[in-house]
């Protein structure tokens, strides 16, 4: 039995729901050529951050140094613009290139909180060839003024205003730590958003002890972080009118199969491509095969949202119902 991979992203017609996510190994144009040949259905560029934009804006200078004369340490907070890894015209360069070169779509990423400059950027994004934008908006509330509302607010307004100044589809990847997300996600889509990736992993800051001083602490991902994101897949399956992406903890052809169990139209990965190299979607796309022949699923389409909320056999295991019988039933030996 031939199974049918093809599913549909932002509007995108896509050959199979593997998709690379926005990272370093998604930069070189020989990287995307080997993801392209091993399989990968489309790739996400690394992000083009705010402060590069701001910085090539000329208004970099002013927020790099106001209020650093307080503290000196204030001066790291930022990296210096040379540590930027490419310049915006360089970054529109690679949309470009990589449009030349390749067959599958290319999604570019801006990553940020405000507007900045990147209504200008994203139309020029836009006019460089990018099959679709999406937005990582990043960021933490440490201002304990500022209410959930205000975050929120700071959300809709600025999907609302990249939504409506491109005609390419934007997707919004976005964390989990909203108080009703479900709520939020359904805001987002009407304030533009053709899709939503689920989730953004926030980087953690760490204490060093040796020299006392703070850093974002960068892990890869692992399979166990894939049941966050596939919670909420599953219960937002059928219930916005958006494409809906897993990211975070897909390093297998069984996360990749869940992920579209639960309602994801595409499924996202990174830390898999680096612990296991490229060619591991060519191996995952076989895999996903095996199963589907095996548990006889004729499409993607088919199988997609087969496990979300809605046609679960037991919707209550992504509510709180099971957390009582996983507790009961918890026979770990103690330490």
């Amino acid at each position: 039995m031939s199974v049918d991979l093809r599913t549909q992203y932002l509007g995108l017609e896509l050959k199979n729901p593997l998709v690379a996510s926005a990272c370093p190994l998604t930069e070189s144009f020989d990287n995307q050529r080997r993801l392209e040949d091993a399989g990968a259905a489309a790739i996400v560029m690394p992000s083009l951050f705010e402060e590069q934009i701001l910085q090539e804006e000329s208004n970099f200078t002013g927020v790099h140094e106001f209020g650093t004369n307080s503290f000196a340490e204030a001066l790291s907070y930022f990296p210096e613009p040379e540590e930027y890894r490419v310049s915006t015209e360089e970054y529109l360069d690679r949309i470009q290139a990589a449009k030349r070169g390749l067959t599958i779509p290319v999604i570019a990423s801006l990553n940020g909180t405000s507007l900045g400059g990147w209504l200008r950027y994203a139309k020029l994004i836009e006019e460089a060839g990018a099959d679709a934008l999406e937005l990582n908006i990043y960021f933490v509330a440490a201002d304990v003024e500022m209410s959930g509302e205000e975050v929120e607010r700071r959300y809709l307004d600025l999907v609302q205003a990249v939504a409506s100044s491109v005609s390419i589809p934007v997707a919004v990847k976005i964390g989990p730590y909203f108080s009703s997300v479900g709520h939020m996600a359904r805001q987002l889509v009407d304030a533009g958003a053709k899709g939503l990736v689920l989730f953004n992993r926030f980087l953690q800051p760490d204490i060093r002890l040796d020299t006392l001083d703070t850093r974002p602490h960068l892990v890869l991902s692992t399979e166990f972080e894939l049941l966050l994101p596939l919670r909420w897949i599953a219960v937002l399956y059928g219930r916005v009118n958006a494409s809906l992406a897993l990211t975070s903890g897909v390093h297998s052809a069984h996360g990749a199969i869940k992920g579209l169990l639960a309602g994801a139209d595409v499924v996202m990965m990174a830390s898999a491509l680096y612990k296991q190299g490229l060619s591991c979607v060519g191996a995952m796309i076989e895999q996903m095969k095996l199963w589907m022949e095996e548990n006889d699923y004729h499409s993607v389409s088919q199988m997609k949202g087969s496990m979300s909320h809605r046609n679960s056999p037991d919707p209550t295991a992504f509510e709180r119902g099971n957390y009582m019988k996983a507790l009961a039933s918890f026979t770990g030996t103690p330490i």
